[in-house]
């Protein structure tokens, strides 16, 4: 499956307060908080020890699976959040991931509006958050593209995503 295509940074203007209308709320699960150096995945089975500590809580959204076969990924923003925490926030934006050729939205979530500033470092870190789960899987004999796709609006992220219920999915589809 090709990635999406990619899209100009939004310029989301906090004038109206009609703003939070238009924008999907969702319940995210909190599986690394802000500044941990253990990557763990959507079951809790520790991936890796980063050199660097995660500049974002990380989770996933357990009532959509993404295209990757695992649950869809969410960072939120915002002070640190203990592992477990459900969130209920609004999701802003998108960014794409390709890993080992497998395509993965990254919901970018958060209680108030992103900024500008916010939408570029957080492409800058997917940028390279790409290139060191290249060397990664590289060092793990997985073969296959990664790269940064780029910012997506959520919505169409969720559009990608496929509804699930707990019960029937038994994690991920493919070993990361």
């Amino acid at each position: 499956m090709s990635a999406p295509e990619k899209t100009k940074i939004p310029s989301v203007s906090t004038d109206s307060t009609d703003v939070y209308q238009s924008i999907p709320m969702v319940e995210v699960v909190i599986e690394i908080p802000r500044g941990s150096f253990l990557k763990r995945g959507s079951t809790g089975e520790l991936d890796f020890v980063s050199p660097l500590p995660c500049p974002f809580n990380y989770g996933s959204i357990p009532a959509y699976i993404g295209l990757e076969g695992d649950l869809l990924d969410a960072v939120v923003l915002g002070p640190r959040l203990p592992a477990g925490e459900k969130i209920k926030v609004f999701a802003w934006g998108a960014v794409g991931l390709t890993d080992r050729g497998l395509y993965d939205d990254k919901l970018i979530c958060s209680q108030f509006p992103v900024s500008q500033r916010q939408q570029k470092l957080i492409l800058i870190f997917f940028q390279i958050y790409a290139k060191a789960k290249s060397l990664l899987n590289m060092a793990r004999g997985r073969k296959g593209l990664n790269r940064c796709e780029g910012w997506d609006k959520a919505e169409n992220a969720l559009a990608r995503a496929t509804p699930s219920t707990h019960i029937d999915w038994q994690g991920p589809t493919v070993p990361f």
